[in-house]
Formats: structure tokens, sequence, C-alpha cells
């Protein structure tokens, strides 16, 4: 895939849907493609799976004292996503930031409900990655996700229902918070592949820097840009989360909603020392530059160096005077490259006893190297 290509998708997955200028709040634009709902609805001892589920069918699902979660895979059908709103008394204004995806990560609390914005990174190879909207609305007994892609990432989830883990004795405040940390989990990847992506990239740029690794430490630079500030807001929704008075969201649930902001704030922090780390790279990049060019010129000086008297013993014997003391000497010629010879030799000899040439231009003196306090080497 060209890098034309890679930029055109990125921008796409960073783009957001938005209602006409001037119109109404709550205001919905749907995006073309079909809406498909799967139902797990769980008790302590036992949970039914279902996919395909026809919104005709869902009300029978809701059962008092059971955790209901309904997965809603897209959200370009109309019909279906404005029925969802009727059956769940999802607010106007919260089934606009689901649909119009494009949104910041946050926590609103509304009367009935929590919507949890949230952002999925999926990685594409290469060191690429996306970000797609993930949408969750809490009740007091059920959860809905909305996911316009097609990438799946809450499959563990799933296990550890159908296992019978502690989610299955928790509420739907812990099945919310379950998703969450499987979301900001899935960070650690791309974060690791980024950083993975800028040690090769230091690498390079210390052997042979050229202007195609500079335009990959921009691209690097603005993706991690915009990660950070992904994580940065995911963090402050699940603070919010936190902090928040609001009944549907438990006093033990907070607990494990720490666990999760310590996790992305960990992630936070390791995108700045990565962040750090690609301007480090710029100063590299421009130092390795800074050195190659000044070994090409001091090739050259030295190569002028040579030549300069050269030039002149050559321009002195080429003058066609007549009365010149070597003109008919029989080894004049020979006499002429022996000093030639000698003049180049006793140059490099100069040069390589000076430190120009040879090991001596490569290393460094230990006393610029080693800091104040140092020990001598061993």
């Amino acid at each position: 895939m060209s890098a034309k290509r890679r930029e055109k998708r990125r921008a796409k997955s960073y783009k957001r849907r938005r209602p006409p200028v001037g119109a109404a709040p709550g205001v919905l634009v749907f995006p073309p493609g079909s809406t498909r709902l799967n139902v797990f609805r769980y008790g302590k001892d036992q949970f039914v799976e279902r996919t395909d589920v026809r919104i005709e069918d869902l009300p029978a699902f809701l059962q008092p004292g059971q955790v209901t979660w309904v997965e809603v895979e897209g959200v370009g059908d109309e019909r279906i996503m404005r029925r969802l709103a009727e059956i769940f008394r999802i607010h106007p204004l919260a089934l606009a930031d689901v649909v119009n995806v494009g949104q910041r990560p946050k926590a609103e609390a509304y009367p009935d409900l929590e919507l949890i914005v949230c952002r999925m990174a999926c990685a594409t190879g290469n060191g690429e990655f996306e970000l797609e909207q993930v949408s969750l609305v809490l009740g007091r007994e059920f959860v809905l996700s909305f996911h316009e892609g097609t990438r799946d990432v809450f499959e563990p989830v799933r296990e550890r229902i159908r296992h019978g883990a502690l989610v299955r004795s928790m509420q739907a405040d812990y099945l919310a918070y379950a998703l969450v940390d499987m979301l900001i989990d899935g960070y650690y990847p791309i974060v690791e592949a980024i950083g993975e992506q800028l040690e090769q990239l230091e690498e390079e740029v210390s052997e042979r820097p050229r202007p195609a690794l500079l335009a990959r430490i921009h691209r690097s630079r603005r993706d991690l840009l915009g990660f950070a500030r992904i994580v940065r807001q995911q963090r402050d929704a699940i603070s919010a989360m936190m902090r928040a008075d609001h009944p549907l969201v438990s006093e033990a649930v907070r607990v494990y909603l720490r666990d999760a902001y310590d996790h992305a704030a960990q992630i936070h922090d390791v995108l700045d020392t990565l962040r750090e780390l690609s301007l480090g790279l710029m100063e590299i990049y421009m130092s390795s530059v800074g050195q190659k060019t000044n070994e090409v010129v001091k090739v050259l000086t030295i190569l002028s160096s040579i030549f300069i008297p050269l030039t002149f013993i050559v321009g002195v014997y080429g003058m066609n005077f007549e009365h010149m003391p070597e003109i008919r000497w029989r080894y004049g010629y020979a006499f002429a490259w022996l000093l030639m010879v000698g003049v180049v030799g006793g140059l490099l000899v100069y040069f390589r006893r000076k430190g120009w040439i040879g090991e001596g231009a490569e290393a460094e003196p230990e006393s610029e190297s080693a800091g104040p306090g140092a020990e001598p080497p061993r």
C-alpha cells in the first residue's frame, strides 16, 4: 500500500460525521450500512446467548434481576437505532453521540443511563493503526455496545461470561467496566509496535540518514500526538466515571475503574516517553546529516590539501622558460615524481599524527566522553 493511500485511510478513520451546520441538537446522520444485534443475558447461575436477533424480539430478552448485553454491530439502520432508543429510553443527545461517530472519548451521565464513548485501536500492519469509535450505554440492568466497524475485540469478555467468571456475579456496571478495560488493554500492542518502529528508525537514522526517514519520523510523531490525545481523553473519561455521584456505578466497581485508570495513565506515560524519543530522533537525524557532511568536507579538504602542493610543483616545472635549471637534466622527470610522491607521503604522515585520518579520526578523546566523577576504564 502506498504512503498516500495510508494517509487517506488514516484521515478517514479520524474523520467525524457531522450533522448539517445549524441543525438542531440531537440530529442523527446515519452512515450507509446495516445493523446487527447480538444478545447476552446472564445471571449468577445461567446465561443466554443469541446472534442476529430481530429488533422485534429484543424486549423478550429483558428479564428483571439479570444483566442484558446487547451488541450493536453497525449503526446504519435508522429504524433499528430509533427502536433501540425507544426500548432503552436513550436520550436523543446520547443517541446522536453514538451515531455521529468521531466523538472524543468521554463519560456523560443522564438521568437513567450513562453514555461512555471509547476509541478502539486496531493494528493494520507495518506499525500502522486505526481508531474506531465504540460507544457504551449503561443502564441499571443492561449494557448496549455500539460499534460501527466489523472488528471484534470483545470475545475474551464473552468467554468470561460463558465460563461463569466474576462478571456473572456482578451487575451491569461491572460489565461496562470489563468492556472499557478490554479496549484499554488493546492499546498495549499498538504502543509496543510504535516503540519498535521508533527503535528501528533510530538505527536507520544513525546508520544512514536520508530524506525518506525524515518523512517517517514526522508521520510517527503525528500518530503519537493523536494517539496520546485519545488515551488522555480516555483516562479522563474513566476518572469522570470514578468520581461522578451516579447510582449506576457502584462503589465496588469504582475500585476496578481505578485499575483501568492506572492502565490508561501508564499507557499515556509510555506515549510521552515515545514522543520524547521521536523528538530525539529529529536531533539524531540532524546530527547524523551534519556528521556525514563534515566527513565529506573533511575528505575534500584533505584531497585539496594534497593536490595544492602537487599543482604548485607541476605548475613550476610546466613553465616554458628557456633558462630553467633542471630543464635539460636527464633525471629531472624522475626527480619531479619523487618530489611529488614525497610531498604526498609527508602530508599523509602529518595528517595521521594529527588524528585527521586513520583510526585516530574516529576515536573520541576519553576526556570529552567521560563526565565528572566517572570511573576510569578497567
